[in-house]
């Protein structure tokens, strides 16, 4: 599979830098493998996912999503120190996901009426900072990465899973419900969780949640997207493999950048 991951990169989007870091596209497969790593870190060892054996014994993140996405990287390099990649996020376009047959958020959500669209899509995924770089620079070069990616390919509308750590309901029943209330998609495009492992996100009434509240006590990812304007789609999703249960997350483009530019700044 390593052999294949440079041949796919996006040759594209030139980097950012702000201080010590910088965001840019991952460059070849081994930069590929620094960020599975740090997935690897954060998923499996801090968030409690169950790795599978090839994972456990490589200590990396990985599936065949990898070979067709870009990755994006945020880049720790001071003077005198090793470069680490401290950020990452995966990113597959629409018009490359006939390669591999699917979004990668399809095991968890029907999203054809958003395939169905006509919009030119971007799906995210796999995001995650390390521990010790989740500073407010950190999260500004990533969304400053996405929105560059964004304008260079036209995409309209991005979309992915956002998760909620831990699968009891109930311990995200107000969070849940606020998003239902306050956030649901058009019906038009909505994702739609599998029937399967449906579960219905109207859990609470309108009525009985402080919708203040439930927004700040949202997972720092989540609370972005919701800040550009984020829709959620119907239906949560228990993931029991990494310890989440997901969501839904659609974000039209357009407005984008000035909303990111009042939220974060130029």
């Amino acid at each position: 599979m390593l052999d294949n991951l440079f041949a796919n990169l996006t040759k594209s989007f030139p980097p950012i830098t702000q201080g010590d870091f910088t965001v840019r596209l991952a460059q070849n497969a081994e930069e590929i493998i620094l960020a599975q790593q740090l997935r690897f870190v954060v998923f499996c060892e801090e968030k409690g996912a169950k790795p599978s054996p090839e994972m456990l014994a490589t200590r990396s993140d990985f599936d065949d999503f990898d070979e067709i996405c870009d990755h994006l990287l945020v880049i720790y390099h001071p003077i005198d120190k090793p470069v680490e990649v401290v950020g990452t996020y995966r990113l597959l376009r629409g018009e490359k996901m006939p390669i591999i047959g699917r979004f990668y958020s399809e095991s968890e959500f029907d999203v054809a009426k958003l395939k169905k669209s006509g919009l030119r899509l971007l799906e995210l995924g796999r995001s995650c900072v390390r521990e010790d770089m989740r500073s407010k620079v950190v999260m500004q070069l990533l969304w400053r990465g996405i929105g560059a990616y964004i304008a260079e390919h036209n995409i309209q509308m991005m979309f992915g899973c956002g998760s909620f750590t831990g699968v009891n309901l109930q311990e995200h029943a107000v969070e849940l419900s606020y998003l239902y209330h306050y956030h649901l998609a058009p019906d038009a495009i909505s994702p739609r969780a599998v029937a399967s492992h449906y579960e219905n996100m109207h859990i609470l009434p309108k009525e009985a949640i402080d919708a203040k509240k439930a927004f700040l006590n949202m997972p720092v990812l989540i609370k972005g997207y919701l800040r550009l304007g984020g829709m959620v789609g119907d239906g949560a999703f228990v993931d029991r493999e990494y310890n989440t249960t997901d969501i839904c997350i659609l974000v039209q483009t357009e407005g984008v950048g000035d909303k990111y530019v009042a939220r974060y700044g130029a």
